[in-house]
């Protein structure tokens, strides 16, 4: 039987025994860059801020620990946000 593996939710602890998502929260889904695949919850961010995108730290990006991957909504598709690069 194969293995169904539930997406990780960005910002969960890796010994977390269910990182996945939870029923009633708001995702995005990371695509690109050094998040790929992760989602991302906005359940509570307004529309101006979720239209914006986001800045969000990683250790596993070009700058290492410190570092920041820049994600932002994709054209037609919010509920996919695209990787724009990384930052310090």
């Amino acid at each position: 039987m194969d293995e169904v593996i539930r997406p990780r939710v960005y910002g969960s602890d890796v010994d977390d025994p269910d990182p996945g998502p939870k029923p009633g929260h708001v995702y995005r889904e990371l695509v690109g860059g050094p998040l790929d695949g992760l989602l991302l919850d906005v359940t509570d961010w307004t529309e101006p801020q979720r239209s914006a995108g986001a800045e969000l730290r990683t250790d596993i990006g070009r700058f290492g620990p410190g570092g920041r991957a820049r994600y932002a909504p994709r054209a037609g598709d919010p509920a996919h946000w695209d990787w724009h690069g990384d930052s310090r």
